[in-house]
């Protein structure tokens, strides 16, 4: 087995010095053998660094890291672990983000507006509303859209001449209420696996069906979620608009003409 001092060990996991201590003081990878007062690693330590990188890539912290880590050391199956997370942290929509420039984004939120009829305190406040309520984020001299299509919603509002504070305030709403729906869907999730009342998630032996179980959810709840606020958008726009419909209709039209009397017809 290849034995390597700190410096050399570094250099073949493509890391820092510091990493490597840094790892070590957060428990993520074991100390060295001492041989006098030399440091020594070898091939475990390597790979176990190129693990760390690897999951780092992913975007796994290192405190995650080390509760993976502890799993597997305890003899759970890392693979297993990983795949939890990952559905864990796997986004739920396949939409690609966009970039506008703030330019773009004042001709969406003020459209035909020239951009000087704006003031600054108003484009800096309404640049604020979206942010907090996630249509932007700031990249470098342009703004990351994270969702186009939620963003289109937006725009089309306000080009049908809603208020773009109106659009902002049901925006918040409807956030509130999809919140509510996601924790029911995930409530029934916790109480089906029975992840409340059970162990922990380390000590589990039925991640994969857990795993398995969340990204069925997936479908199913957006399946559910369309299905009932189509039904309920029909119900909603009969009960408001019917009657109105009907007396618009009454309203326009034609007067009937009197019926002439009807005259005896002598015999």
């Amino acid at each position: 087995m290849t034995t390597y001092r700190i410096d050399d060990l570094a250099r073949a996991a493509e890391t820092s010095v510091r990493n490597v201590r840094a790892f070590q003081e957060r428990g993520v990878l074991p100390p060295p053998r001492l041989q006098g007062r030399t440091g020594l690693y070898d091939d475990s330590h390597l790979a176990r660094i190129r693990l760390i990188v690897q999951l780092q890539e992913r975007g796994y912290t290192i405190a995650t890291i080390a509760d993976l880590i502890s799993a597997w050391e305890r003899g759970h199956d890392l693979g297993e672990l990983m795949g939890l997370e990952k559905v864990l942290t796997d986004p739920w929509s396949d939409e690609i983000p966009g970039y506008l420039t703030l330019a773009e984004l004042s001709e969406l939120f003020y459209p035909g507006l020239p951009r000087e009829k704006v003031s600054p305190d108003e484009i800096a406040e309404t640049l604020r509303r979206a942010e907090s309520l996630g249509f932007v984020e700031p990249a470098g001299d342009r703004y990351r859209i994270p969702s186009p299509k939620l963003l289109n919603v937006g725009a089309e509002l306000v080009a049908a001449g809603i208020p773009l504070a109106t659009v902002f305030d049901i925006a918040g709403r409807l956030s509130g209420d999809c919140d509510t729906i996601a924790r029911r869907f995930v409530q029934l999730t916790v109480d089906h696996a029975d992840l409340d009342a059970g162990p922990g998630r380390s000590e589990r032996q039925d991640l994969p069906e857990i795993a398995r179980l969340i990204t069925r959810l997936r479908p199913l709840a957006q399946s559910a979620v369309h299905g009932l606020l189509a039904r309920s958008m029909q119900t909603q726009v009969m009960a408001t608009f019917s009657d109105q419909v009907e007396n618009v209709a009454r309203l326009t039209a034609p007067a009937e003409s009197p019926r002439p009397e009807r005259t005896a017809t002598p015999e």
